[in-house]
């Protein structure tokens, strides 16, 4: 692998994948190849759950598909992970590892040791960054008491925010194509709709992590017998794109819809797998005046970045990491407070049963929706400002910017080459 004397890079990542990790993955991948040509990369794709791959191939990227090996030889000069930081390990002369980070107060201490087994530890936003540096645990001997290891970061960790791609998502004029996403969304009566989305988890309502079902429940309060009400437009599934998966989501809408009495405005789903550009087309629909997320917590918040470029409002909760690049006199924040997870979301050696997470202000959340769809004209002003604060800021070329500057401060490795490398076991994850 140290052919002409090249930096070896083994990059590890569901990069195949039809998930955010995978997005992620592909980005960052492209990145350490513009910002380090040199360097000679290959990839080993892994799975992430049950997630659908086969993403390289179904959207023609060749390049991507021509660094992928089946396995390696020798120990590579840099190891890359990019995966949930339990999964680390030493596989490297230098170790690289890529994560999302928490989405609640703490990391699970088994997230800690993971990500001590890397020398550099790249998150998405200043929230995960704090999240690590903020968990820290004595485990005591079960007989006398005694604290027997302290478990805290000591890697070295940096801020890697996720680049929004401007090719792909921007403001239209109009459309670009017709599909029939957007002859369905021409169909609704609507003319302003409010947008969200997101992977609809296990819980009832208001404990899943995304917030759906609060998010449809305090529309549908908010707008409830109101003359000429907004509609809400909600891009979500459960478990897969089936017509059976579908149809639970449509139940999963009715059941929220039964908690709530009165003349209900209309709720309009958009279900399955959309490309980039039937997403930005989605994004840009004239009848989707703005954006809702009340998510309890984002290590980034790729969605919210993504819709911000296309110059309409954004209504987001105020924690978490979309708080890096969305400002706060610009967009609607909704004000909160951090409460104990519930007990449907606690996840064995990920997410804790004392660790916290925002829960939004349902008053609030009422009044957020009232200033957008009557104030929608100064939004909109404020919505164009993000548009450009975003573009201008964080964007892929300004992330690989950044990823250069802190790829040059890695270390001379030595050119020496092991003859056996350490096993690289990354075991099938869970989709989260």
């Amino acid at each position: 692998m140290n052919m002409e004397n090249k930096t070896t890079v083994l990059i590890s990542a569901p990069v195949d994948t039809y998930s955010g990790y995978g997005a992620r993955s592909r980005d960052f991948i492209r990145a350490v190849i513009d910002a380090k040509p040199d360097w000679d990369v290959q990839l080993l794709a892994q799975r992430w759950g049950s997630t659908r791959w086969g993403y390289l191939k179904e959207h023609g990227m060749l390049d991507l598909i021509g660094k992928i090996v089946p396995q390696v030889s020798q120990q590579p000069d840099i190891c890359i992970q990019i995966s949930v930081p339990n999964e680390f390990k030493k596989v490297g002369k230098y170790n690289i590892g890529v994560t999302a980070g928490m989405e609640t107060t703490l990391c699970d201490p088994s997230w800690v040791k993971g990500a001590n087994n890397v020398d550099l530890l790249l998150v998405s936003s200043e929230h995960s960054k704090e999240t690590f540096h903020r968990s820290k645990f004595d485990v005591k001997d079960n007989k006398t008491g005694h604290i027997r290891e302290k478990i805290e970061l000591t890697a070295k960790i940096e801020v890697l925010f996720e680049g929004a791609d401007i090719t792909k998502y921007f403001p239209t004029k109009g459309s670009v194509s017709s599909t029939n996403l957007e002859q369905t969304l021409d169909t609704i009566p609507e003319p302003f709709c409010f947008f969200t989305t997101g992977h609809w988890m296990q819980g009832d309502i208001g404990e899943d992590r995304k917030n759906l079902g609060f998010t449809i429940k305090s529309f549908l309060e908010t707008f409830k017998n109101k003359k000429d009400a907004p509609a809400l437009v909600v891009k979500s599934h459960i478990t897969g794109t089936s017509i059976m998966d579908r149809e639970k989501m449509l139940d999963k809408i009715d059941e929220v819809r039964k908690t709530v009495r009165g003349k209900l405005p209309n709720i309009y789903l958009v279900h399955g797998e959309i490309s980039d550009s039937e997403m930005n087309l989605l994004y840009n629909h004239p009848k989707i005046k703005a954006f809702i997320s009340l998510t309890k917590g984002e290590g980034f918040g790729r969605p919210f970045l993504e819709f911000s470029l296309v110059n309409k409002p954004i209504i987001a909760s105020s924690w978490s990491g979309q708080t890096d690049f969305l400002d706060k006199d610009l967009v609607r924040y909704v004000k909160g407070d951090l409460r104990n997870v519930h007990d449907s979301a606690v996840v064995p050696n990920m997410i804790l049963k004392e660790s916290q997470w925002f829960t939004p202000d349902s008053i609030d959340v009422g009044q957020a929706y009232k200033d957008v769809y009557k104030h929608y004209k100064q939004w909109a002003v404020k919505a164009k400002k993000q548009g450009h604060k975003s573009r201008t800021n964080f964007s892929y070329e300004a992330m690989t910017e950044t990823l250069k500057n802190i790829l040059a401060t890695i270390p001379t490795i030595p050119k020496q080459v092991e003859l056996q490398l350490p096993k690289l076991q990354l075991p099938k994850l869970k989709k989260i």
